[in-house]
């Protein structure tokens, strides 16, 4: 895949109506601290096309990236942002799960969990989610650059069985600082797109 035009063509609230895009949708969900706008913004070659924050919790919207006029790139709210209060949080919650139930182009579903830890109480949710609307989640595990190449497979089961994963889910280690991982995110966009023509 190469990266020739990047867009941010939609944004949606909480009461927006979502839009129905012709081309397929590929998006992208994690925890607010997960690294998820700077994978966006490594996969896309951009600096600054997803705001990076150090403050979690930054993507409040669902935002549409037009890719080569190929595909969206749907970059969904980060859940979980400890100091959203929960009625927000809902909000965010149900936003996502409007989604998933309504887009009619959605092909595939990428989630980034942190290689680092074992997954939370909303990964599992928001995987268990995402297989209870029929999709089959591509895991991202990030902050590769933050554990020793030795610990990466054990790291890696660790994923799997605390989301009890489908037993063929696909899981890429990523790092946003070598940009490991960027090829396998290519390579399955690809093939994804290629099931869709």
């Amino acid at each position: 895949m190469v990266i020739k035009s990047v867009n941010l063509e939609t944004v949606c609230g909480i009461t927006s109506k979502l839009p129905e895009n012709t081309l397929p949708e590929i998006a992208f969900a994690g925890k607010s601290n997960v690294g998820k706008s700077s994978l966006i913004n490594g996969i896309m070659n951009r600096k600054s096309l997803a705001r990076t924050s150090s403050q979690p919790g930054k993507t409040q919207t669902i935002n549409f990236y037009n890719v080569n006029d190929a595909f969206y790139l749907v970059d969904l709210p980060g859940y979980g942002y400890a100091r959203a209060n929960e009625q927000v949080k809902a909000q965010w919650g149900k936003m996502i799960e409007r989604y998933l139930h309504s887009s009619k182009r959605l092909t595939a579903v990428f989630l980034l969990v942190d290689i680092r830890h074992e997954p939370s109480a909303n990964d599992r949710q928001m995987y268990q989610w995402m297989l209870h609307y029929g999709y089959h989640p591509i895991l991202i595990a990030t902050k590769l650059d933050k554990i020793n190449r030795s610990q990466v497979a054990r790291h890696v089961k660790m994923l799997r069985e605390g989301l009890e994963a489908e037993k063929d889910a696909v899981v890429i280690p990523y790092s946003s600082l070598s940009k490991q991982g960027r090829e396998e995110i290519y390579d399955l966009m690809d093939r994804l797109l290629e099931t869709e023509e």
